[in-house]
């Protein structure tokens, strides 16, 4: 017993050194600085992005916070929690960066595309719908996910059944989201009905006070609402779109854009990605549907 006790505290020892290395360097100031630690053992050649996230020793990740079941932060931990922040964490992990090494920056829809442009962030997960407007400024890894633009009323409410029952009625959703833009191309309701906010649970908040009468948005950010509060909310009608959530990423960046397709194809293949969706969007009773990845 004490042989293996000496065993294992040599490898404890061991570890700790390995991890506490650190290569120094001299400054400007003839004095010593250490750099930030680099993604050790993962290489994406020809990524600017990921050579500025190996510089900084950390993964920025832009994130929503409004989300039950896909991306929330609680209110007291600060902790994030839901779907899309652990595919976010897998991506993370696989690109060599651990938790520790993530800092999420919460970034509402209407500024996603600056926020990768500007490089305020690294990628984006957070029900972001691939679509061709989008492409003209970024690149998207994906789907990971494929949600449908469905209606979230109140439970005592029977008026309102689907899309076609939105006449006269006052819908609420996000600022710059592809929901509230197809309301309003498919004038499902008068312009002046069409309410906007930053986030969603704004949206529910005006819902459940009566101040608008649906909010809309994907059917898997609704049922994550639904969820909450199950005894004043319901989504109601069948599915009128088709979302395809992508990881958003510089334009031309394929280099990155091709490693985190091989990840999420990983996750796909290994059933990890069914473990991610059963541990967080799976609670709502909703059977999960394997998305194709989109290569181009």
């Amino acid at each position: 017993m004490r042989v293996r006790s000496l065993v294992v505290g040599l490898l404890a020892t061991g570890l700790a050194l390995t991890a506490c290395g650190k290569e120094v360097t001299p400054s400007s100031g003839g004095q010593t600085t250490t750099p930030p630690p680099a993604a050790t053992g993962v290489t994406v050649d020809g990524s600017p992005t990921f050579d500025r996230m190996k510089q900084a020793g950390k993964i920025t990740i832009g994130v929503k916070e409004d989300q039950p079941g896909l991306g929330s932060r609680n209110p007291t931990t600060k902790e994030f929690s839901g779907f899309d922040i652990e595919i976010a964490r897998l991506v993370a992990a696989k690109l060599g960066f651990d938790k520790d090494k993530i800092e999420y920056k919460v970034v509402q829809s209407a500024g996603r595309e600056a926020a990768i442009v500007n490089g305020d962030v690294d990628i984006y997960v957070g029900t972001y719908t691939i679509n061709d407007k989008r492409k003209q400024q970024i690149s998207f890894a994906g789907p990971y996910f494929v949600a449908g633009q469905a209606l979230l009323v109140r439970k005592d409410d029977s008026s309102i059944t689907g899309k076609e029952t939105l006449k006269g009625k006052k819908v609420c959703s996000v600022t710059g989201s592809t929901p509230i833009q197809r309301v309003r191309d498919q004038q499902l309701t008068e312009p002046a009905n069409i309410i906007e906010f930053q986030g969603y649970s704004q949206c529910v908040d005006k819902l459940l006070t009566k101040e608008v009468d649906a909010v809309t948005t994907d059917d898997a950010i609704l049922k994550g609402f639904a969820a909450q509060n199950p005894e004043d909310l319901k989504v109601v009608g069948e599915p009128f779109s088709k979302e395809p959530y992508g990881i958003g990423l510089a334009k031309d960046d394929k280099a990155l854009r091709d490693k985190v397709n091989d990840i999420l194809q990983g996750a796909l293949d290994d059933g990890t990605w069914q473990k991610i969706y059963d541990s967080t969007l799976g609670k709502s009773g909703s059977p999960a549907t394997k998305p194709t990845l989109e290569r181009y």
